[in-house]
C-alpha cells in the first residue's frame, strides 16, 4: 500500500505540473467549474423560494443533496481523472507496457492520472457540507456516521462502474459512450431522487444505483434511511465492485496485443 501511495504521488505531481504549464487553461477550468456550480444553487433558491419545499424538503436540505452529490463527483473525477484518457492507450499499444510493468495494471489505468486542480475545489465544498450539516435540527453521533458510511459506499458504487469502463475498454476499445451515460445517469442524483415519478425513481434505487450513491448519504445523515435500505445498499456495493472486478480480469484474459 505505501508503494502505491508514492507511486499515486509521483503521477499526480507529473500531471499536475503539465496542467500548470498551461496557466490560462488552469484558470478558465477553474472558473467554468465554480460557474457551473453556483448557477445550479442559483437555480435551486430561485425554485424553492417560489415553492418552499421540493419533494418535502427544505432549501437547506436540498443544497445538502447537491453538495454530497458535488463531493462524491468531485473526489470521483479527481482520482479517476486517467479512465477518460484510457482508449487511446489501448489503440497504441500503451496498454501493452502496463501489462509488463511491475505494478498492477488496474492502478496504472485508473489511478495515475489526478486532477488535482479539483482539490482545489473539494475544499469549500466541505467547508459547505460541514455549514449545512449544522443547520440540521435532528442531528446525532448516528446519523453522522451513517452519513459517512454512505459516502463510502456511494465512492465504492463510483469506482465499480470505472473498473466496467476500463474492462469496456479493453475488449471493445469503445469508452467514450459509456462514459457518455455515466456521467447523464450520475446527473439524474444532483436533486433527491424523491422529485422523480415511480417507475423512474425505483429505477434509478434499486437496479442504476443513483439513488445509493448520491441520495443515500443525505438520507441517512438525516435520518431518513431505514435499516433495511441500508443492507440493500451494502449488498448491491458488494456484488457490484465483484462483478466489476471479475469483469476487468475478464477483459485481461480476452486482451488482444494492439499489435496483434
Amino acid at each position: 500500500m505505501k508503494r502505491y501511495l508514492k507511486l499515486w504521488w509521483l503521477f499526480a505531481s507529473a500531471a499536475f505540473q503539465i496542467q500548470l504549464n498551461i496557466r490560462w487553461g488552469l484558470i478558465i477550468f477553474l472558473l467554468a467549474k465554480i460557474l457551473r456550480f453556483t448557477t445550479f444553487i442559483f437555480l435551486l433558491v430561485i425554485l424553492l423560494q417560489s415553492t418552499k419545499v421540493l419533494a418535502g424538503y427544505t432549501l437547506d436540505q436540498v443544497l445538502l443533496f447537491f453538495l454530497s452529490f458535488n463531493f462524491l463527483d468531485i473526489l470521483s473525477q479527481l482520482l479517476f481523472r486517467e479512465v477518460y484518457r484510457f482508449r487511446p492507450k489501448v489503440l497504441s499499444g500503451t496498454f501493452d507496457f502496463y501489462l509488463i510493468k511491475p505494478i498492477s495494471p488496474l492502478f496504472r489505468s485508473l489511478l495515475t492520472g489526478p486532477d488535482l486542480l479539483d482539490f482545489i475545489t473539494l475544499i469549500p465544498l466541505i467547508a459547505a457540507i460541514v455549514y449545512f450539516v449544522n443547520k440540521l435540527n435532528s442531528l446525532n453521533i448516528l446519523n453522522i456516521g451513517e452519513y459517512i458510511f454512505m459516502l463510502l459506499l456511494g465512492f465504492l458504487i463510483i469506482l465499480s462502474f470505472h473498473i466496467l469502463v476500463l474492462s469496456l475498454a479493453v475488449l471493445t476499445t469503445e469508452i467514450d459512450s459509456a462514459i457518455l451515460v455515466y456521467r447523464d445517469l450520475v446527473g439524474m442524483g444532483r436533486v433527491p431522487i424523491d422529485v422523480y415519478v415511480e417507475p423512474i425513481r425505483s429505477l434509478i434505487t434499486f437496479i442504476i444505483p443513483v439513488g445509493i450513491m448520491m441520495t443515500f448519504p443525505a438520507k441517512a445523515l438525516m435520518g431518513l434511511l431505514s435499516p433495511g435500505l441500508i443492507a440493500y445498499a451494502i449488498s448491491f456495493t458488494l456484488i457490484l465492485f465483484y462483478f466489476s472486478y471479475k469483469a476487468w480480469e475478464l477483459a485481461l484474459k480476452n486482451y488482444s496485443s494492439a499489435s496483434s
